[in-house]
């Protein structure tokens, strides 16, 4: 039994969703920094705010993808949480403009960023579920196209309130501005109503249709044996123990040093982690089969295909978290020569800011059907290497720009890099992923998205304030050379639509 090709128009409708969920995800990317500053945060001390994003996603997305795995209601698999994330989303989004004081605003963040996720994890799988392997490439493509047209219309909302439409961006000191609310209602609308659009207008194959899939791709299922049990607990176990010591020394020696507290949030994470696979191996030696087990033995068992995706999407998210914190500050300060968040002159740069992330996803959007046709007429390692090498190029240029108008040819590069990043690496690993598994391995890939935004949130602070002078543009310049080493190791990648997992079970 083989999956049927989907009209465009099904293609379509499973991914108008991801217009609401880019729309509000860009209004946390590009104005979360901004809330931050105004609420009376420090340049240094920005990061680590926004470590609540990357940690979120660390925890509920794998955890969300595990249970969709395994969940079947009226509304199918994947799309109850595509609806619950969205409403918890929407009021999330309604609340953090109106934050009182900076840790409220952390918080709220958190919250914003759980219910994001909870909605947007499901649909990387959903392509997975529903499209034949040679659709793949368009699926995630056509999510391409309404992330770019999504975020162009949520970066820009703040400038179009204020320059169109003669609403305030300025307001007194810890208050903000009027047009950054305006934007985030409008974005609450805007994203439960797109994904109520995917969730009564898409269907979903029920289990023994995916059963049925599966049977017919020809892999065969290797039952668990007690010899191979064993190993699995000592590998548990040994990678349990040895991330525990590492954790404990980096813990103390960042004691000892009295380094930044950013840093502990890395070292503490690596001794978590290291505890939980030594809890998996004990609970497993016990015989247990709980949901907890199996998702931990199962991030020693990724495919092939994705532990080499691993390092090419840790430096593509490192690059882009570098971005996404740093771009306010450095636009502001670098080019419009101004830290003064009560300023005109800032809450313009940082009104211009949300129309170069506007650009790139603009870009994005017109790109993402190119690349499938690049790639086919080349191969997907060589398209993301070049989109990549474009968006470092296009990072690092701004350091040399002194326009802001000129900025806009930065964001180009920087497009092509963000439409390939969301698309080409999906493709590559949809192929390599059991259908039992798609929702879990796909939350799991997520960890490298999220880990180098952890790597990110605690590094880059301590790194531009003792060794850039608290200059923020170096940021950038760091995040550019991070997405050109990430093209040139997506060479290694081994790109085949086949499944690397045999195993019955975890």
């Amino acid at each position: 039994m083989e999956k049927r090709k989907l009209s465009f128009w099904e293609i379509w409708n499973m991914s108008f969703g991801f217009l609401g969920i880019q729309f509000g995800f860009a209004l946390q990317n590009a104005n979360t920094s901004r809330i931050f500053e105004t609420l009376g945060a420090q340049v240094e001390d920005i990061p680590i705010l926004w470590i609540a994003a990357p940690v979120t996603g660390l925890v509920v997305q794998p955890i969300v993808g595990y249970f969709s795995d395994r969940t079947w209601t009226r509304l199918g698999r994947r799309r109850p949480y595509f609806l619950v994330g969205a409403i918890l989303a929407s009021l999330a989004l309604c609340f953090m403009p109106n934050s009182p004081s900076l840790w409220i605003a952390a918080g709220m963040l958190w919250m914003m960023d759980a219910s994001i996720n909870i909605s947007m994890e499901p649909f990387r799988a959903f392509v997975g579920d529903n499209l034949p392997a040679d659709q793949r490439t368009l699926g995630f493509a056509m999510q391409s196209f309404f992330i770019g047209v999504g975020a162009v219309v949520g970066s820009m909302m703040p400038y179009v309130f204020t320059n169109w439409l003669g609403i305030s961006n300025t307001a007194p000191e810890g208050v903000i501005p009027d047009s950054v609310k305006w934007s985030f209602y409008l974005g609450a609308a805007v994203f439960f109503i797109t994904v109520l659009w995917t969730v009564l207008r898409s269907r979903e194959y029920s289990p023994e249709e995916m059963e049925a899939f599966e049977a017919h791709s020809a892999t065969e299922t290797v039952a668990m044996t007690p010899e191979e049990n064993l190993r699995r607990i000592a590998k548990l176990k040994h990678y349990g123990l040895v991330m525990t010591l590492l954790g404990a020394i980096l813990s103390a020696g960042l004691l000892y040093l009295d380094l930044e507290k950013e840093l502990y949030v890395l070292a503490v994470g690596i001794l978590v982690v290291g505890l939980l696979f030594v809890l998996a191996s004990i609970v497993r030696k016990a015989k247990g089969r709980i949901g907890f087990v199996i998702i931990m033995t199962d991030l020693l068992y990724m495919p092939k295909t994705m532990m080499q995706l691993a390092s090419v999407q840790f430096f593509s998210w490192f690059a882009l978290f570098s971005m996404w914190i740093y771009t306010t500050q450095a636009v502001t300060s670098h080019i419009y020569g101004t830290s003064d968040v009560t300023s005109k002159l800032y809450n313009d740069g940082a009104d211009w800011v949300t129309v170069l992330f506007a650009v790139y996803n603009g870009v994005a959007a017109l790109v993402a059907f190119v690349l499938p046709v690049i790639a086919k007429k080349t191969s997907r390692k060589i398209t993301h290497l070049i989109a990549l090498v474009a968006g470092g190029l296009g990072l690092i240029s701004v350091y040399f720009i002194t326009s802001p108008q000129l900025l806009m040819l930065s964001m180009l590069g920087v497009g092509v890099a963000w439409a390939s990043i969301l698309s080409i690496p999906y493709a590559m690993l949809t192929g390599a992923l059991p259908s039992n598994k798609m929702g879990y391995y796909m939350g799991v890939f997520n960890f490298f998205i999220v880990i180098p935004q952890m790597v990110a949130a605690t590094i880059l602070g301590f790194i531009v304030s003792n060794f850039f002078n608290s200059q923020p543009i170096y940021a950038l310049i760091t995040g550019g050379v991070s997405m050109i080493l990430a093209g040139i190791l997506t060479l290694r990648v081994d790109d085949k639509a086949e499944l690397d997992i045999k195993e019955e079970s975890a």
